[in-house]
Formats: structure tokens, C-alpha cells, sequence
């Protein structure tokens, strides 16, 4: 039986359907959920020799703001389900990555995830951390739409 998921959530419409999805599931199990937002590291750019890699504070604050906000929500949504719930912002170049390296340190035994449903050529151009997360992980994951 499942004792802990890992549900990942990037604040969009369709990974918030996933994270009530992933608490309702979780509530079923009787299962504890660490939902876990990852942020990628920015990349090292440099223009004119000026190295642009870091973010100006005002906008590490919001980007802080908006992602504490959306945490409050998830710890709301799991405490009406009676859903024992953590929320863990990880930092890394790949969210993929970050997802699948967070789920095996933490000892989660199933990775709950929204799919954005992008086909064709969006799909190949963008790529999908949901399909990376499924290639290369171990655990098994319950793809949401």
C-alpha cells in the first residue's frame, strides 16, 4: 500500500487539478503528500560581458510570494481533505530531475502529475517534464489531464 506520494505542481490550471486530485487520492490511501513545485536555475547568460545569470531581488521576492501563495491553497485544500500534507520547493536545472531525485530522497512511492496535454509539434518543441519523469524514472506515476 502506498504510504506517501509526491505530487508535482508548477501552479498551472492543469497542475492544480492534479494536486486535489493527487490529495483526494491520497485521503483514499491513507497516505501522507509532499507536493513539490520545482523551480529551474537560471541559465548563465551574458551580455556585452555583463553576466545577467541572476534574477533581480524584486523578482526572486515575487516569484517567492506567488509560489508561498500557492502552497498556502495546497495546505488548505489537504487539511479540509484531512490529508497530511508538506510542501518543498526544490531548485534545479531540470524539473524533471529535481521531481525524480526529491521522490527517491524522500521515500515516496508514487509520483502524481498533471500532463498539459500538448500534441504535435508543441509537444517536440517544448518537451514534457511529464514524459521525462516517466522515461527515467523507477517509481510508478499517475499522469492526470
Amino acid at each position: 500500500m502506498v504510504q506517501q506520494l509526491l505530487i508535482a505542481t508548477d501552479g498551472s490550471e492543469a497542475s492544480c487539478r492534479a494536486v486535489e486530485q493527487g490529495l483526494g487520492f491520497a485521503r483514499a490511501l491513507g497516505a501522507k503528500a509532499l507536493v513539490v513545485r520545482v523551480s529551474g536555475t537560471p541559465a548563465h547568460i551574458v551580455i556585452l560581458g555583463v553576466d545577467i545569470t541572476e534574477l533581480p531581488e524584486a523578482v526572486k521576492s515575487e516569484i517567492a510570494k506567488r509560489i508561498e501563495a500557492h502552497f498556502a491553497w495546497v495546505r488548505k485544500t489537504a487539511a479540509d481533505l484531512g490529508v497530511s500534507c508538506e510542501t518543498l520547493r526544490v531548485e534545479s536545472e531540470h524539473p524533471w530531475q529535481g521531481i525524480l531525485e526529491t521522490a527517491e530522497n524522500r521515500g515516496a512511492e508514487l509520483i502524481v502529475m498533471a500532463s498539459h496535454g500538448r500534441r504535435g509539434r508543441a509537444a517536440r518543441l517544448i518537451g514534457s517534464e511529464t514524459i521525462r519523469v516517466l522515461t527515467n524514472g523507477k517509481l510508478p506515476v499517475l499522469v492526470l489531464t
